[in-house]
């Protein structure tokens, strides 16, 4: 089973050395991965692992806890890796959070929106960050989905039915981690089942959200298995078809 690990944050990982994290992850059937940057320090160290592995990829851009501290330079280095770089194959992690409000949701607004304008012109698919903010998101969707040949992903997805339909309808993909694990997270499980399988990518969110067995432990890229299972079982359909679909998913958005 060949599996493609859509989204985590390998400079973030601390329970082993990363040689390790990814020695273990290639032999639970990680064939590649996306390591994901948030804000202006580490858009370098994503980037980096890029040049050491052969099999990992990333994504540049600014999360919205970071939107206040956008600059100039961060959007020049990000558009200029972004255009230049093969391996750079994606937007983000760019949205709007409105849970936790670390930048002002203006701000939140304005810097998600020249992220997505940069996408539109690199013809680059995003990556987006979506939480307590349906309203706004739908709007920004509304106006530059149209625009985005390669569209993207809403990783993560804790959002409504409401939000999740217009991703969808807009050719959007949904990502799912290990929150559909957990007890509390039926929500979730209904935006799985309403969700085709063409349109669901695979993700840990490591070194945060770690599915149940291993609460409790740092999350990493080997268990992803563990996710898949859950997806196989809410939508019915068998683990190896699944895992072969979403498989493929990632890597028509990615272009991997």
């Amino acid at each position: 089973m060949k599996i493609i690990e859509t989204h985590c944050h390998l400079d973030y990982l601390k329970q082993a050395s990363l040689d390790e994290i990814i020695d273990q992850s290639t032999q639970a059937g990680i064939e590649k991965i996306i390591t994901i940057s948030v804000q202006p320090e580490n858009l370098d160290h994503a980037f980096e692992l890029t040049k050491k592995y052969n099999h990992i990829y990333c994504s540049q851009g600014i999360h919205p806890h970071n939107a206040k501290d956008y600059s100039d330079e961060a959007h020049k280095k990000i558009k200029q890796r972004a255009s230049s770089e093969d391996k750079v194959i994606a937007i983000g992690e760019i949205g709007l959070d409105y849970y936790y409000d670390n930048s002002p949701r203006d701000i939140q607004i304005e810097v998600f929106e020249k992220q997505m304008a940069m996408a539109v012109e690199l013809d680059l698919p995003v990556i987006i960050h979506s939480r307590d903010a349906d309203d706004d998101m739908i709007s920004v969707l509304d106006k530059f989905a149209p625009q985005l040949k390669k569209k993207g992903v809403i990783h993560s997805f804790t959002s409504g039915p409401q939000l999740a339909q217009k991703a969808l309808d807009h050719g959007f993909y949904l990502g799912f981690n290990g929150i559909i694990t957990f007890k509390k997270a039926q929500e979730v499980r209904d935006i799985v089942s309403m969700t085709p399988t063409c349109r669901i990518l695979f993700e840990t969110d490591a070194p945060f959200l770690t599915p149940t067995p291993h609460r409790g432990k740092e999350n990493a890229p080997f268990y992803l298995p563990h996710i898949i299972d859950k997806v196989s079982e809410v939508k019915n359909v068998a683990v190896n078809e699944l895992a072969k679909e979403v498989y493929q998913n990632s890597i028509d958005l990615f272009n991997l």
